[in-house]
C-alpha cells in the first residue's frame, strides 16, 4: 500500500481515538478528593490521658495557678475544689457523648459544663450539668444560655442570673463510690445519664457547641476517665 493511501487511514484512526471516552476523560478536571471528618462517629477519644493535663486549660478565681487546684496522682485527675473555677478542653466540640467517671472523697460539689463560650468567667455562657452530691443531674444555664424548660434564677435586684432545670430521677451512688456521669449533646438537646439512667433533658437550647469543662466548686473529687464519643 502506498504512503498516499495510508495517510487517510491514519487520519481516521487518530480522529477516532480523540473522540473516544478515554481521551475525553484524560482532559476532564481532576476529581476532588474527599477529606476525612475531624471526628469519626463512634470513635471514642480519651480526653484525660492519666498522666498530665495535656489538652486542658484552667481558669480559677483570682487567677490562681492550675497546680493549686488540679493535679494527677496515680492515674487519677484530682481536684481540691478550691478556689472556684474550672478545667476546660482547649478544643470546642459539638454532637457528642461525654462520659466522666468520678467520686467525691466526701460529699461535695462539682459539675460538667458543656457548650462553654468565651470569655472565660465564673460562670461563662454555658450549660452546667450539676454534679453536686445528691443533686447530680440538675441543669443550670448561665450568662445568656436558654432552653425551652427552666425556672429563672434571680439576683437580689431582680435580674435573671440563669435558669435551673431540676432532675427527674436520683440515680447516684454514695460519696466515696464511683459514679458514671454521661452528657449527650445532640443538636439543641442535652441529656444527662447517671450510672446509665436518664435523669434529665434540656431541649431547645440556644447553644450547640463549645468547650467541655469540669468545675472546681467547693468539693474535692477524683476523676478516673473522661471519654468523648462523637455522634
Amino acid at each position: 500500500m502506498s504512503p498516499r493511501t495510508l495517510l487517510p487511514l491514519w487520519a481516521a484512526i487518530f480522529s477516532s481515538v480523540l473522540a473516544s471516552p478515554l481521551a475525553i476523560a484524560a482532559d476532564a478536571p481532576a476529581a476532588t478528593v474527599a477529606t476525612a471528618p475531624a471526628s469519626t462517629p463512634g470513635a471514642k477519644v480519651e480526653l484525660f490521658n492519666g498522666k498530665d493535663l495535656t489538652g486542658w486549660t484552667s481558669f480559677l478565681k483570682g487567677g490562681a495557678p492550675a497546680a493549686e487546684t488540679w493535679s494527677v496522682k496515680d492515674g487519677l485527675l484530682v481536684c481540691t475544689g478550691k478556689p472556684n473555677g474550672f478545667l476546660r478542653t482547649e478544643k470546642s466540640y459539638k454532637q457528642y457523648k461525654f462520659t466522666v467517671e468520678w467520686r467525691f472523697t466526701k460529699p461535695g460539689n462539682t459539675g460538667v459544663v458543656v457548650h462553654m463560650t468565651a470569655p472565660d468567667a465564673i460562670w461563662p455562657k454555658s450549660i452546667e450539668c450539676q454534679g453536686m452530691h445528691k443533686n447530680q443531674g440538675d441543669f443550670y444555664l448561665w450568662s445568656g444560655a436558654t432552653a425551652k424548660e427552666g425556672v429563672a434564677l434571680k439576683a437580689k435586684d431582680g435580674t435573671v442570673r440563669g435558669y435551673r432545670i431540676g432532675k427527674q430521677l436520683d440515680a447516684e451512688k454514695p460519696a466515696g463510690e464511683w459514679n458514671t456521669f454521661t452528657t449527650i449533646c445532640d443538636k439543641d438537646t442535652v441529656t444527662i445519664l447517671v450510672n446509665g439512667k436518664e435523669v434529665n433533658k434540656a431541649t431547645g437550647l440556644n447553644l450547640t457547641e463549645g468547650a467541655i469543662g469540669l468545675q472546681s466548686e467547693g468539693g474535692a473529687f477524683e476523676v478516673k476517665r473522661c471519654t468523648l464519643e462523637p455522634l
